[in-house]
Order: C-alpha cells, then sequence, then structure tokens
C-alpha cells in the first residue's frame, strides 16, 4: 500500500500524462476505501496489473487465498461505480477468476461479485471518455454473454440480472469527487455494438431444462429487443425460429410465452419482417403456434390469457402472408377456420364443444381478427376446398341481414354493425373464389335484399366507429358501401350464372333506383363515401350490361340520365381528390358497355346533347380521359346522327370539334417527339410517322402472343382514334380551321397512306433477301464472299474469354459451301435393303469382311477365315 502522499503524487502525475485509451504500458490505480476516506469520498490506489498478474500466475503454495483476498479487496473498491478508465482491466481480472472456476470452484464467488458490480453506474473523469473507451466498454459488455457458457446457475442469472440493470439505471449511492456517472443509455449502446444480442441468443442452446436461467435470459432479450439495432441482430442469429420452437416448453409460471411472443412482435417490427418471416414459416414453427394458440383458444379465461392469445394470432396472420408457408401441412388452417365459424355454424369438433366467445373486447377482437385471418389465407388455392368444407360462405352470410327486433343478440349493437361490416368486406374476397357455395346460399338474393334495407327508410342508428364504418355514423352508407363491393366482385368474375341470376332478380333496376335515390338527397358531409357508391353501381351495371343488347335495353333511357347527371358535373370538382375522377371513368366505361351499341339508348343520348358533354370533357385536356373518350366517339359515329352533333358543337373561343382534334393530334405528336417544322409540316419525308421513342427503342424478341410496338403504337396513342373519327366527318367542311390546322389536317389524311408505305417497306426487304438469295445459288464469288460475311460475323459474335480447363468443341463442319444455316435436326434413312441383304439375310455378317465404297456398306461373297474357332460336336 502507498501513502496518501504518495497517492495524490501518483494521481497528478496520471491526470497530466494519461494516454486516451487503456494499454498495459499504464499503471491503472483505484482506491482502497477505508472509513475515514469513504466519509470523504477519496480513493485510495491500488495496481489492477498487479491483481492480472497474480491471477495469471500458477503453482504456489497458498496463491488461491492470495488471489481470493486480492478480488475481494478490488470489489470493496468499487461498491459506487466501475471507471471506464478502468474497465478493460477490471474485466480482465474477471475473465481470469471465470477460467478458473472449473478447477477451482472457489472462484465462482469471485466472478459473481464482480459481475454484480457491472450493475451500478460507469463514472467518467472527463467528457471525453465515454467515447475514448467506447471499444474497451464494448468487448467488456460483450464479455458478459460469453460467460454465460459458465455452468454455474447462480452466475448465469448474475450476468442477466445485471444486462436488466442497464435499462433501469440508478444514481450513484455515494458522490465520488472528480467523476460523474455516464449518460443512462451508453450501457445500452455498448452492448449493442459488441454484439451483446448475438451471444444472448447463442446461450438459449444451453438451457434446455434450466427454466429459471431460461425465464432470466428471455427477459434480457425482452430488454434488448427493444433496439432496431439489437433486432437485427438477433434475426441473423435465428432468434425467431429459436424462440418460437420453445414457446411449448413447460412454464407454470406463464413468463415464457409471454415473453416470447414480446420479443417475436419486436422482431417484426423493428428488423426485417420478410426474413423473421421467413424463419418461422416451417413445420415446427408453425406447430408451436398452433398448440399455443389452441390451448388458450380452449383453456384461457383471463384477460392476461385472452390478450397473449390474440397476440398470437396476430404473429400467425403475419406468417400466413408467405404463400411458402406451411399452414394446411400442420393443419393451422383448418383450425382456423373452425374457430372462425364455430359460432355461427354449428360443428361437433371436440375442439369447439361448448365453448362461446362473451362479448369481451378481448373475444369481439379475436372474432374479427378471424376474419381477417381467412382473407389472408383464402390467397393461397389449396385453402379453397378447406373453405367450403368449413362452411365459410355461410357463417359470414348470417350477417348479411337486417336488424331483428326484440332478439337477444350474443354482441352489443355496436360489435355486431362492426361485425357486419367485416364479414361482408370477406365475403368480398372469399366469394369469388367459392361460386358455387355463393350461388347455393341464395347469395345474389340476400345482397340484394340487404341493399333493399339499407335504401329504406327504416331507423337504423348506425355506429360508425370502425375501419369498415367509416362514414356510415347514423345512417346505412357503411352497409351499402361494402354490399355493393362484393356484388362488383361477384359480377366483374364474369360468370354467365351470376350474372344472369342478378338481371333475373331485377338487379339492374335496382341498381339505377339507387343512383337515383342518391342523387335526389345530396350529402356534402359523406361526399367522398357517395361518390365510391355511385361509382360501383356503374361498374356493376357496365358488367352487367357489356354484350347483351337484351340488358343495354333494360338500362334505357333511365339509365342514360344517371350518366348524364354525372356528365354535367362541374369541371373543377375533378380536382377536389374526393373521387369525382373515378367517377367520371366509370361514367365512360357506362357509356362504353350499356349505351353504345343499343340504338334507342343511343339516340337518346344524343338527344340529350350526350355528345357535347362528352367534348366539353375532352376540352379539358385531360390525357388520362383523351384516349376514353375519343374511342367512345369513334364507336358513336357509326351513327349517321353524331356528325352533325360533333359540328354543331362550340367550345370556348368558338372552338370546334375538329379544331379541338386537330389540336390534340399536335399535342400527341409533340409528346411523342415526332418531328415537325415550326409550321406542322414534315420533316422526315421516309418516316413521316416516326417517334423518338421508336427510334430509341431497340430490337427485342417477343413471344408470339405479345402485341408487336407497331399495335402498341396504334391502340396506346390517340392518332389512330383521331383520324377515324375525321375519316367518319369526311375530312371536308370542317368549321373553324386556322391555316396550321389545315397544314394538320392534310397529315392525319394521309395518316394511313403513311402506315401502308411501312408495308411496302417490308415487301422491298423482302424482296431483296429473295434476290440476294438467287444470287448466292447461281454465282460462286457471290457465295463464297458472303460465307466469308458470315463466318466472320459468327466469329465476332463468340465469346473469347473461356474458362480454364474447358473444352473446346468446333461446331463447324468443315468445307460446307452453304450460306444457310443448319439446323438441330438430323434425317436419318434407313439402309436400303440391297445393302443388307434384307431381313432374311446371314446374321453373321459381323463375322465377314465388309469392304467400303463410297462410305456405304455392300453385301459380298464370304471369304473363308484363317484359324476360325472349330465347333465342338456333342457325343
Amino acid at each position: 500500500m502507498w501513502t496518501k502522499e504518495a497517492a495524490a503524487t501518483a494521481e497528478a502525475r496520471e491526470s497530466g500524462i494519461r494516454n486516451k485509451s487503456s494499454s498495459s504500458s499504464q499503471i491503472p490505480v483505484v482506491g482502497v476505501v477505508t472509513e475515514d476516506d469513504e466519509a470523504q469520498g477519496v480513493f485510495k490506489p491500488m495496481d489492477l496489473n498487479r491483481v492480472i498478474k497474480l491471477l495469471e500466475e500458477t503453482d504456489k503454495d497458498g496463491l488461491e487465498e492470495k488471489q481470493l483476498k486480492f478480488v475481494k479487496k478490488l470489489v470493496q473498491c468499487f461498491q459506487n461505480g466501475l471507471p471506464l478508465r478502468d474497465l478493460a482491466q477490471i474485466f480482465k481480472i474477471l475473465n481470469l477468476c471465470a477460467g478458473k472456476i472449473k478447477n477451482q470452484p472457489r472462484f465462482v464467488e469471485s466472478a459473481y461479485d464482480i459481475i454484480k458490480l457491472c450493475g451500478l453506474p460507469f463514472l467518467k473523469k472527463k467528457v471525453s471518455d465515454e467515447i475514448t473507451y467506447a471499444e474497451d466498454t464494448a468487448n467488456s459488455i460483450a464479455l458478459l454473454g460469453d460467460l454465460m457458457k459458465i455452468p454455474s446457475s447462480e452466475l448465469r442469472i448474475q450476468i442477466c440480472k445485471c444486462i436488466v440493470d442497464f435499462y433501469h439505471a440508478e444514481p450513484p449511492k455515494k458522490h465520488i469527487p472528480g467523476y460523474q456517472q455516464a449518460s443512462s443509455s451508453y450501457k445500452i449502446q455498448m452492448a449493442e455494438v459488441g454484439g451483446l444480442a448475438k451471444t444472448m441468443i447463442q446461450s438459449i442452446t444451453l438451457l434446455e431444462n434450466q427454466l429459471v436461467e431460461k425465464l432470466w435470459v428471455l427477459k434480457v432479450l425482452q430488454h434488448l429487443s427493444t433496439s432496431e439495432v439489437n433486432c437485427t441482430i438477433m434475426m441473423k442469429a435465428q432468434a425467431a425460429s429459436g424462440i418460437c420452437t420453445h414457446l411449448n416448453d413447460p412454464d407454470p409460471s406463464g413468463q415464457l410465452l409471454f415473453r416470447s411472443s414480446e420479443i417475436l412482435w419486436n422482431l417484426l417490427e423493428k428488423s426485417s419482417k420478410e426474413e423473421v418471416i421467413q424463419q418461422l414459416s416451417n413445420l415446427e414453427c408453425l406447430l408451436a403456434l398452433k398448440e399455443v394458440f389452441t390451448n388458450l383458444f380452449m383453456r384461457g379465461f383471463s384477460h392476461y390469457d385472452r390478450q397473449l392469445r390474440n397476440d398470437i394470432l396476430v404473429i400467425t396472420t403475419i406468417i400466413a402472408q408467405n404463400p411458402e408457408a406451411p399452414m394446411i401441412e400442420c393443419g393451422f388452417t383448418k383450425d382456423l377456420i373452425l374457430f372462425a365459424t364455430f359460432n355461427e355454424v354449428k360443428s361437433q369438433n371436440l375442439l369447439v364443444k361448448g365453448l362461446k366467445l362473451s362479448n369481451s373486447y378481448e373475444d369481439f377482437e379475436l372474432k374479427k381478427l378471424l376474419f381477417n385471418v381467412i382473407v389472408i389465407l383464402c390467397k393461397d388455392l389449396p385453402t379453397v376446398q378447406l373453405l367450403i368444407d368449413g362452411k365459410v360462405i355461410l357463417a359470414l352470410f348470417t350477417y348479411v341481414k337486417k336488424p331483428e327486433k326484440q332478439k337477444i343478440m350474443d354482441w352489443s349493437a355496436a360489435q355486431h354493425e362492426e361485425l357486419q361490416l367485416h364479414a361482408i368486406a370477406t365475403l368480398s374476397s372469399v366469394a369469388p373464389l367459392l361460386i358455387e357455395e355463393y350461388m347455393s346460399c341464395q347469395g345474389n338474393a340476400r345482397v340484394l335484399a340487404f341493399l333493399e334495407w339499407c335504401e329504406s327508410e327504416d331507423l337504423f342508428f348506425s355506429h360508425g366507429n370502425s375501419f369498415h364504418g367509416t362514414g356510415g355514423r347514423g345512417n346505412k352508407f357503411a352497409q351499402m358501401r361494402y354490399s355493393l363491393r362484393l356484388l362488383r366482385a361477384m359480377v366483374y368474375l364474369e360468370d354467365e350464372t351470376v350474372n344472369t341470376d342478378l338481371c333475373e332478380k331485377g338487379t339492374i333496376q335496382q341498381m339505377i333506383g339507387i343512383f337515383k335515390n342518391i342523387i335526389s338527397k345530396p350529402n356534402e358531409k359523406e361526399e367522398a363515401i357517395v361518390l365510391e357508391i355511385q361509382s360501383d353501381i356503374l361498374l356493376i351495371l357496365s358488367g352487367l350490361c357489356e354484350n347483351h343488347i337484351q340488358r343495354k335495353e333494360i338500362f334505357g333511357t333511365e339509365g342514360v340520365d344517371i350518366v348524364l347527371h354525372v356528365m354535367k358535373t362541374d369541371p373543377r370538382k375533378l380536382q377536389s381528390g374526393l373521387g369525382y375522377n373515378v367517377l367520371l371513368f366509370s361514367t365512360l366505361d357506362s357509356i362504353w358497355c350499356c349505351i353504345l351499341g343499343c340504338y334507342p339508348s343511343e339516340d337518346y343520348f344524343l338527344e340529350k346533347e350526350g355528345i357535347f358533354l362528352l367534348l366539353d370533357v375532352l376540352a379539358l385536356n385531360q390525357k388520362k380521359f383523351c384516349n376514353l373518350i375519343l374511342g367512345i366517339m369513334v364507336e358513336f359515329c357509326d351513327n349517321p346522327k353524331t356528325a352533325a352533333h360533333v359540328n354543331a358543337w362550340q367550345g370556348t373561343k368558338d372552338q370546334t370539334a375538329a379544331s379541338l382534334l386537330i389540336k390534340l393530334w399536335r399535342k400527341e405528336e409533340k409528346e411523342l417527339g415526332v418531328k415537325r417544322d415550326k409550321n406542322g409540316k414534315i420533316i422526315d419525308t421516309k418516316k413521316p410517322l416516326f417517334t423518338s421513342f421508336q427510334e430509341e427503342q431497340k430490337i427485342i424478341p417477343l413471344p408470339a402472343n405479345c402485341p408487336s410496338v407497331a399495335v402498341m403504337d396504334v391502340s396506346e396513342n390517340i392518332r389512330a382514334k383521331i383520324y377515324a373519327i375525321l375519316g367518319k366527318l369526311d375530312f371536308e367542311n370542317l368549321p373553324g380551321l386556322s391555316a396550321e390546322d389545315f397544314v394538320t389536317l392534310c397529315i392525319i389524311h394521309r395518316y394511313l397512306d403513311f402506315k401502308i408505305q411501312a408495308t411496302h417497306k417490308q415487301r422491298e426487304l423482302a424482296n431483296k433477301s429473295w434476290e440476294n438469295f438467287l444470287a448466292r445459288t447461281s454465282n460462286a464469288k457471290t457465295l463464297k464472299k458472303a460465307k466469308r460475311l458470315q463466318e466472320k460475323a459468327i466469329e465476332a459474335s463468340r465469346y473469347h474469354k473461356r474458362p480454364q480447363n474447358a473444352v473446346f468443341h468446333q461446331t463447324d463442319i468443315k468445307g460446307l459451301n452453304t450460306t444457310v444455316p443448319t439446323g438441330g435436326v438430323v434425317t436419318v434413312e434407313s439402309t436400303p435393303a440391297r445393302l443388307v441383304g434384307g431381313p432374311l439375310a446371314d446374321t453373321d455378317i459381323a463375322l465377314k469382311k465388309l469392304p467400303i465404297r463410297g462410305g456405304a456398306l455392300q453385301r459380298v461373297k464370304a471369304v473363308e477365315i484363317v484359324d476360325a474357332p472349330k465347333k465342338s460336336i456333342p457325343t
């Protein structure tokens, strides 16, 4: 021991010349605190390197006692915290003590005491110490995870307690002059840098049958998993699968399941969700989750159990989004379908016998989660048969009906409304996959009857609390909205049985009636919901009437009136973001599907100035509508009454329809990069319609079922449609055109000629190719020249860098005087009978001398064979 004067001198010297990092050349000193010194808060120095050297010594009498004594004194020095500058030496001492435990069990206590100190605050003398000693601190904390390998229960538990204390930092018991506590998050940050989470995950495999230690490790991991850095480390260490497979380990306390589910949640939220799902998508993990969920579903009655059950179901739902997860193979899908429907469809299955859900918040949430998981599961087509067996359609349809008065319900009114909306939304996903079950349940009739109630004036005080109930407070808009979504999903299957059944039940008239009823009672408060309902009605009508003249006649003038009503919408509302754009698209679609092709409806549309309204929208110059409107006008121009309406239209500043169409043509060519001069005249006469996109595009091989670039050019840009409309107007006597318009009109007039021009070019190329072929077959020099060019092109296309030890096979046939590529098929003809003598010829041909004549085998006279083997004659 030193005197106080020596200690003060050493401390002054050290503060002046101390390096920024701890090293073996520095002599760290710590205070051995006496009662007087403790009162004054002053350290009495101690040589830590001497302790390290002492612990490294072996084979001396009384050495163990001396080592334990020095470690005990060291522990007494740090009752108020560990200085950062001494941390590396202290943990080296800890590591030396841990290494002696196997042969000297008394060192367990020493290691235990030092680890216990790690839960105390870390102390810094300078502000920069946290940065200066960051590496030493990170390595020291990482050592705690490595010490979990020591087979000592009390040591493992103390390590876990120490790490948990990182997250519950307390101030030092006594203030030490010249030191201050490191920041509260410093230990947590250093644990992340040191990778402590990885070693703690690996330690779980060492604790198969040690429940207490395992629970402590899970508690540590629960704290560590609150950090994204640690979650990423844990994910890479396969933490998700490792923890999930042990969910069913025996644990009377219930902590194991709670802490494990919390860790899995954190991993899904704070690391790569896709990777965690992949780790959990195996049979072992899903069987564990299935068993846990089933046990909690059947035997969990406390608030805590029900909450945990729902958490497990959410985790399962996330895993089910992975199509590779063996949900069906492990039987989980079948059980989930059973749990989702047993309240509505009675089942004799023992899993649900005698079970009943309460109207508690947790059970209500469970019911919604089960509906949601069905939507996820039905995306996997093999699930369809299980949905049929589980009578899912029938169970969901029990909610699609008007509320019954004076009936005792399992749920409150608000809960029942939310489940009703959720069930209808679920049907929109499931019913299109189960058409036969939908029809056998009279699905169309049920939905139409429910829509009739939605339109009625019956009193209904809806709550509109849920996501699905948005915009439905105090009205039936939410119910109508989801019912129409279901009908739209069924109609767009284009199943004739479903659509015919709908039409026979008066769906077209009912939809028109609902639409007229809505527009007669404007509701600005729920405008977005109303617009969505109107859009769905028009889409349903389009799906039913398309390609059916009789249904278009049923659509009739009443249907045309609602279309015209939408077309008269203030154009400024298209920019409101409420859904007017979608409604206008639906309206244009209904014109195409419900009006065009039915002459009475077309005439009524024209009579009510429908073409004027179409041109008004076209004049808004919104590209998203142009293609569809022009396509409709092309079809309308087949009606002889249309031309007069087109020519009679006038827009702003007396703009005529022809002028508008020519203006759109110029705008389209400008966007496509077609070359024109300032007056609109053609610059490149060889390629008058060629776009910059076509020039830049390389030749790309396409399968036969894909449209070519030329076809796509005609269908996607509007030039062909403008040409067709102006062609129906005969390109003559078009009012309101400027000089530039007439120049452009000439180009439009020759549009088709410029496209035939391309056909002539293809024919010229084909003729030139044939001439070249004839020249090669009739002139040897031309053939040789062509052959040389072909060989040069083949050689240039070859990959010249060959891998080492690669065997090169020559594919060229030497001396072959042809420029036609050889095919991969070889035709082999049978050897003529005259060469082999026919099927009854001598079969000993292998023993005869056969000459080669021109490469063919020919039969010759037999010759005597020298030293022929003699045949043995039986006696």
